[in-house]
């Protein structure tokens, strides 16, 4: 402030040195303010702005940030990531949380159209969606060894993407910050939250104000992910009494994935025959193929496989078509409307960087799982930094089921303060909760799948407004 005051000796002085700041710090982040989207009619009736950030030499990662409907320096701003094998943020976009949404009609060739979700979660909340990691969606690097990341490396560039962007978007550093994620990146959002709070004990720049975290059936890494979803298809009638008490005798947890007996592997073929009789994300659907476009050497190839999560997916160039009526007709129409040439113009996307968008990679880029377990991070945020964290899961999912996620909440050791019950919505029960003493709270979400918003909208969002605003579920 004093060398501003010598500089500054008048209002012209003043103003050329501004200009010099300017030229000597120019923004680490590209920005475009989007007025309208194809397929949506009119203009936008909400504030979008999508871009990117360099967060290495060479890696962008993009990003959508949608401002709230809410004006002022307390409405909270959420930093949003999609799980899956690399899936694009725009899952959460237009399918979960955000303000758009497909309208679900049969493909005929043209561009699909887009209508508005009364139910988006920019309704109380700043959004900012990002594409990560680096290879997903739109976010691209320039060098064949920038997509070699993993559970770590992705999670310290999603730091630095935060300080590059807040850094060139102070206005909303005041803003309580909570970041959130659904299924895999789940797994992550606790060890994000973990290093932000560590670099602001440090007094690192700029100062995130971050509150808390939001997670839906997220994965931990631990073995409880995966050895839950026996009990939970025994309690929802997906296999018998007899086969239950043959996996609980022959199998001991770690040998749900590797059995070590041929007792236990029998029983495992029989419990994965039977599992896959359902729509594992969602119980109550019907089996659909989950089209997501996937480069190929040539465009006429089709190859049926699994995505390790017992979903058969038909890749090719493009996608296989699902039958319309199918929850994964609007993933198909996302393929189309988001590699057309207007919506790329539209988004502000740079030439040559994404040739062939896709919503999820399912396994062809690189990808280090080593970040082992997050439970201590949960723990760690929650009780030592104070955080609130907001824990829900769809009731109706096989892939990371709510008994497992319960299990792991219990292990932290933290006393209940608000008792299980049930929380409502229009008089009616839409779930049901607790609360513990390290500011976590869990919530079911009646008749949600693996991304609970996708199918409980106004479920999710009753619940979400409630807790981001401080309100009782």
């Amino acid at each position: 402030m004093i060398a501003r005051r010598l500089l500054c000796s008048s209002s012209c002085c003043c103003f050329f040195f501004l200009l010099s700041l300017v030229a000597v710090a120019p923004r680490a982040t590209d920005a475009k303010l989007v007025a309208s989207l194809p397929g949506f009619p009119g203009r936008l009736p909400f504030s979008l702005h999508t871009g990117y950030v360099e967060v290495e030499e060479g890696t962008e990662l993009f990003y959508y940030f949608v401002e709230s409907e809410a004006r002022g320096e307390e409405v909270p701003f959420l930093l949003w990531l999609t799980g899956g094998d690399r899936c694009s943020v725009f899952s959460g976009l237009a399918y979960e949380i955000g303000p758009i949404r497909f309208v679900l009609e049969p493909y005929n060739g043209s561009l699909p159209r887009l209508k508005l979700n009364p139910n988006s979660w920019t309704k109380v909340a700043h959004i900012l969606f990002v594409d990560s990691p680096v290879g997903a969606g739109f976010s691209f690097s320039r060098k064949p060894k920038g997509y070699e990341v993993g559970d770590v490396s992705s999670s310290l560039q999603i730091r630095d993407f935060l300080i590059k962007w807040f850094s060139d978007n102070p206005e909303y550093l005041g803003n309580p910050f909570y970041i959130g994620g659904d299924s895999y990146a789940g797994k992550l959002v606790p060890f994000i939250a973990h290093i932000i709070s560590q670099g602001n004990e440090a007094g690192r720049s700029p100062r995130l104000n971050l509150k808390g975290y939001v997670v839906g059936n997220p994965s931990t890494g631990e073995i409880v992910d995966i050895s839950s979803r026996v009990p939970y298809a025994h309690g929802v009638g997906i296999i018998s009494d007899q086969l239950y008490e043959t996996i609980l005798e022959h199998c001991h947890g770690l040998d749900y994935i590797i059995p070590s007996n041929a007792l236990c592997a029998r029983a495992l073929d029989t419990f994965n025959h039977l599992i896959s009789e359902v729509q594992q994300a969602h119980i109550l659907l019907d089996t659909c193929v989950y089209a997501s476009a996937h480069t190929v050497p040539t465009a006429d190839t089709r190859t049926e496989h699994s995505d390790g999560a017992g979903r058969r997916i038909l890749v090719g160039n493009p996608p296989v078509r699902p039958p319309f009526g199918c929850i994964t007709y609007g993933y198909y129409l996302s393929y189309f409307w988001a590699n057309a040439a207007v919506t790329r113009e539209a988004l502000g996307i740079k030439e040559g960087s994404v040739d062939e968008w896709v919503r999820c990679h399912n396994g062809d880029l690189p990808y280090s799982l080593d970040l082992r377990s997050n439970i201590e991070y949960h723990r760690n945020v929650t009780a030592n930094g104070g955080h609130r964290a907001l824990v829900y899961s769809g009731d109706h999912d096989t892939l990371v089921p709510h008994l497992g996620t319960q299990a792991w909440i219990r292990s932290l050791g933290f006393p209940v303060v608000d008792e299980w019950r049930a929380w409502h919505l229009h008089g009616q029960s839409a779930g049901f909760t607790l609360t513990y003493s390290n500011n976590m709270t869990f919530a079911t979400i009646k008749g949600g799948g693996h991304t609970a918003p996708e199918y409980e909208p106004e479920r999710c969002f009753a619940m979400f407004s409630r807790w981001i605003l401080n309100q009782p579920l």
